[in-house]
């Protein structure tokens, strides 16, 4: 796993705060998990858009930092696919497409493991700008 992204997110209050859990990070690539819990359920007995937003911004944090110098979010998008309830465990996958002078573009897929397979909650396309140097 990447020095970079472990020590980056060991500094990451509000995720860990959370429940997120960093499963790995390197080359670009990252995967997270976090459950969601009563407190990020909303009036419609579902996840709350902002949690899943935020398990997807720090998996793609995680990913952007990977390769080493200091990476921020340049901008970012999500489009939720499915609802995500109390007690699910929700995976996030986050992979580079590609990085260009100082900047990059990272796709992230949020996912539930179900009986019947995978099952997509949400697509987030992230925007980096490294910022430091190693």
């Amino acid at each position: 796993m990447s020095q970079a992204a472990q020590a980056m997110f060991a500094d990451d209050v509000a995720s860990k705060s959370l429940g997120i859990e960093l499963v790995e990070a390197d080359g670009g690539r990252a995967v997270a998990r976090m459950t969601v819990t009563e407190q990020m359920v909303n009036g419609h007995a579902i996840a709350h858009g902002g949690y899943i937003f935020l398990l997807a911004d720090t998996t793609f944090a995680c990913a952007c930092n990977s390769h080493g110098p200091v990476t921020v979010a340049a901008g970012a998008e999500i489009s939720f696919v499915a609802s995500a309830r109390l007690g699910d465990r929700l995976i996030a996958t986050a992979e580079e497409r590609t990085r260009y002078g100082r900047n990059g573009i990272y796709d992230v897929t949020v996912h539930r493991e179900t009986g019947a397979g995978r099952e997509v909650i949400a697509e987030f396309r992230g925007r980096s700008r490294t910022i430091g140097k190693n």
